[in-house]
């Protein structure tokens, strides 16, 4: 596996400037980006959130998932605190890319869940991998995370590959009625650790911005 470094730059954004950095796969060809704010090498635990590429959620404003939620919310916590780290993977639909994406909402439509949907396609239920974080944090001189997930496997693989997580953040927000069912699946069959009883409603016309 060779993650190369690239460039960096600057990147306004509604809640901060953050510095962006752009890697690239050499094994794959997918590109992948860190998001910075502050001070991230000093050797402190660093807030972050490790983000797989969710085009509907992320950019299309879908309310089948949580992801664009998710994106937003570690972007706005990493701003109030002034230092963290985002870490966005090209890694659509837990790894089965785009069209078959598609192809699984389509089975979701007619009843499906989203394990059942990757799975009827010859898909395990996540095919995610995060040793492809590894080259990035060490390039940013990060090695202590202040992880925002729900999700164990993410913390265990990072530990795993022998990322130091001295704390997981939890993130529950972008309840709707649209993806009650995909994150009940998360709990239930994903082993997500969070209830959706403690869950952030979100709104059913548009998410905030700022």
């Amino acid at each position: 596996m060779t993650i190369r470094f690239i460039a960096s730059s600057r990147l306004p954004m509604p809640w901060a400037t953050f510095t962006m950095h752009g890697f690239e796969d050499d094994e794959t060809g997918k590109d992948h980006v860190v998001l910075t704010l502050g001070d991230v090498a000093d050797g402190d635990p660093v807030l972050a959130r490790v983000h797989s590429e969710c085009l509907t959620g992320d950019a299309l404003f879908s309310m089948r998932c949580d992801c664009g939620y998710q994106l937003q919310v570690a972007l706005k916590r990493i701003a109030e605190e002034g230092r963290g780290a985002l870490l966005y993977l090209r890694q659509e639909g837990r790894g089965i890319g785009l069209m078959n994406k598609i192809r699984a909402y389509h089975l979701q439509d007619g009843g499906a869940d989203t394990v059942e949907a990757n799975e009827a396609l010859g898909f395990e239920a996540d095919m995610r991998r995060y040793d492809i974080c590894i080259p990035m944090l060490e390039k940013l001189g990060i090695s202590r995370l202040r992880l925002m997930t729900n999700n164990p496997r993410k913390v265990l693989s990072l530990q795993q590959a022998g990322i130091e997580i001295s704390e997981r953040v939890p993130l529950t927000t972008g309840l709707n009625a649209h993806n009650e069912q995909y994150l009940s699946t998360k709990v239930g069959k994903l082993g997500h650790m969070m209830a959706l009883d403690e869950f952030e409603a979100a709104s059913d016309v548009d998410r905030e911005r700022t």
